[in-house]
């Protein structure tokens, strides 16, 4: 009963926390590739500070997790979350073309 009581609770801070549209989409982009906070700044057209405390609040819950590389720091899905937020993951959708989209346009043209 105790188990089932921390399971719910548990899931009631999952849901809140991906009830937000931004990290939402975060995760949904996460699934595809690790990204770094300039990457999602540009992506979502919003602010770097708002990009850090939405990855800070997915990282506290060990939703996402962070690889340094140089100077940046990319973060990424972590495939060892919960199987029920494993499951709620599974039904975002694919954010491949918005990736592709932004990798083209970040592309140096030489015509």
């Amino acid at each position: 009963m105790e188990t089932d009581l921390m399971q719910v609770l548990f899931l009631s801070e999952v849901y809140k926390l991906l009830g937000d549209k931004t990290r939402l989409t975060i995760m949904a982009l996460l699934q595809v590739q690790s990204l770094c906070v300039r990457d999602l700044v540009e992506i979502l057209q919003t602010s770097q500070p708002s990009v850090s405390q939405h990855l800070a609040k997915l990282k506290t819950h060990g939703l996402v997790k962070e690889r340094r590389k140089g100077p940046w720091v990319f973060y990424s899905v972590n495939t060892e979350c919960s199987p029920a937020v494993k499951q709620i993951l599974s039904n975002l959708p694919d954010m491949s073309p918005i990736l592709k989209q932004k990798s083209a346009a970040s592309e140096p043209s030489f015509g």
